[in-house]
Parts: C-alpha cells; sequence; structure tokens
C-alpha cells in the first residue's frame, strides 16, 4: 500500500468530501444546459454560410464534442467552488482536467471525462468506460510521466461520466447538409443523456478495459455505475490501488500446477491472503 498517498487522503479529507459534493450537484444541473428535454441539443456543426452538417453517432466525434459542449460549464463550476482549472497538455495526459484549490494550491482534485452509450442488446447495460492506465504515472506516483502533475499530488482522482443512446437514423439524415432554418427539423445524434460524478475506483471492474490490458476497466451496469456500486465499493480505494497495481504483473499459482498472471479479484484476495467478505456481492455480473 502506498503509505504517502494513504496520508494525503487523510489530510485533505474535508476538501475531498467537499469537492465530491459540489461535483455531484453539478453534474445534476447539465442537463437543462446539455439535454433538457432529452434531445442532445447539438445537431451538427454550422459553416460561414449558414449551413448545418448532421454529424453521426461514432462514439470518438461524439466524445470530442461533449467535451467542448461542456467546456465552458467547468470553468465556471471550478470558478464558483473556488478553484482554478488546469487542462492537460497533450491529449492522452492524465487527467482531462486539474481543478487547484485558490486559498491552498498543495489540494488539487484529478477529472476525466467519461462518455459510453447504453448497449441496445443487454437492457439495462452499457458498453463501458476506460478509466486509465494502471502503469506509468499509476505505479510511479511521485513522476509527472503523461500527467500534469504526479499521481499522488492529487487529493481525489475523480470522473463525471455521461451514458447515452445512440441513436439509428435512417440514411436521408446522415452526413446531410441543413440551412439554418431547418434546425428544428434535425434530429439529435444522441439522447437519453445522463450525466453523475463518481472517485473512478468506485465504479472500476477486476477486468481491463476495451481488450487493452494496460487500462482499468469500468462495471457496466448502468443503475451499479449511477450508485457507485463496482467491485471495489466495499473494499476500499487501496484495495482498488494495490489490485490494479499488481494485475497483469504477479505471478500465481493456477488450479493445474502452473503459474498465471494476476487477473481477477478472486486471484488477488487469495494472493493477498485476504477475506473474501471484501467482496462487493450487490453488484449486478458484468
Amino acid at each position: 500500500m502506498d503509505k504517502q498517498k494513504t496520508r494525503r487522503r487523510r489530510k485533505f479529507s474535508r476538501e475531498k468530501a467537499e469537492f465530491q459534493t459540489n461535483l455531484s450537484e453539478f453534474a445534476k444541473t447539465l442537463g437543462q444546459f446539455i439535454s433538457p428535454d432529452g434531445e442532445w441539443t447539438i445537431k451538427g456543426f454550422i459553416d460561414a454560410f449558414k449551413n448545418i452538417y448532421t454529424i453521426s453517432a461514432d462514439t470518438r466525434v461524439i466524445s470530442k464534442i461533449l467535451e467542448l459542449h461542456l467546456f465552458p460549464y467547468f470553468l465556471e463550476f471550478a470558478n464558483n467552488i473556488g478553484y482554478s482549472l488546469e487542462l492537460a497538455e497533450y491529449q492522452n495526459w492524465y487527467p482531462d482536467f486539474t481543478f487547484v484549490n485558490k486559498a491552498n494550491k498543495k489540494v488539487k482534485f484529478a477529472l476525466d471525462l467519461k462518455t459510453t452509450y447504453v448497449n441496445e442488446k443487454q437492457p439495462g447495460f452499457c458498453n463501458g468506460f476506460t478509466l486509465g492506465s494502471h502503469g506509468g504515472y499509476f505505479l510511479n506516483r511521485d513522476e509527472a510521466k503523461n500527467a500534469l502533475y504526479p499521481y499522488n499530488q492529487y487529493s481525489g482522482h475523480f470522473c463525471l461520466g455521461i451514458i447515452y443512446s445512440r441513436r439509428s437514423l435512417p440514411t436521408e439524415f446522415e452526413s446531410r447538409k441543413y440551412s439554418i432554418d431547418e434546425l428544428e427539423q434535425i434530429p439529435s445524434a444522441i439522447n437519453n443523456v445522463k450525466f453523475f460524478a463518481t472517485e473512478k475506483w468506485k465504479i472500476a471492474s477486476d477486468r481491463a478495459g476495451s481488450g487493452n490490458s494496460a487500462i482499468i476497466g469500468s462495471i457496466k451496469n448502468i443503475d451499479d455505475i449511477l450508485s457507485s456500486n463496482g467491485v471495489f465499493a466495499k473494499a476500499g480505494e487501496e484495495i482498488f490501488d494495490d489490485y490494479w497495481a499488481n494485475f497483469g504483473r504477479v505471478q500465481i499459482d493456477n488450479k493445474s500446477g502452473g503459474k498465471k498472471l494476476l487477473s481477477s479479484f478472486d486471484d488477488y484476495i487469495d494472493f493477498r491472503g485476504l477475506s473474501t467478505d471484501i467482496k462487493n456481492t450487490t453488484m449486478a455480473v458484468h
């Protein structure tokens, strides 16, 4: 376990609790600006001739536009709660946003914006989130490699999540040009947008994200996500940290008498000799 990180958590626990409360309340307000009637208010791109070009439900496009759409609200939120907002210097750096307390610059919170879509074939589930690397800055917590600040300098690691439904549009509505006068006729590429805010460890899975073993994956049941009921919800953040620091790195015995790499929470419990009481049995199968 990382004793330095534990001390930092305790030192700024009050500020962390306040930030969590403020962030959760902020997330509840975003629907009125982004999708007041359930429909995304972004309809497409506009040019100097007032032509509007529709967008598809490509997840990369949707994620980037949502980030741009939300950014002014993040700036206002940070200022309202007495924080300055700093951005990652490069696209693949951690985190997306760094909140720095104006009164005490030692108090910093990491925030990643995470988006995913509802799994139409599995009701109640989504496609899941990727929650960042469990190598690099996650392991070397006193180094600012591919991160704005060293991981240990953050008093908390949060995500503001967005879960939406992708709309299957008829061909005649996709990749089409509209005039500004036709704005109300343009269908939104996504709808049923839900916002939430939580610490990333609370919605983490014990599996890698998107098939990439270097990335932490999330749980996928929507109700569990919205209630922060992940694999480590009962075990706690220190167990989450230790699990992902060892995931895919430590060799353990398998049932056939050989060796395998640690790749599940059950493996970890056996590896550390811990009680199975720390398992979250209220979580939906993911």
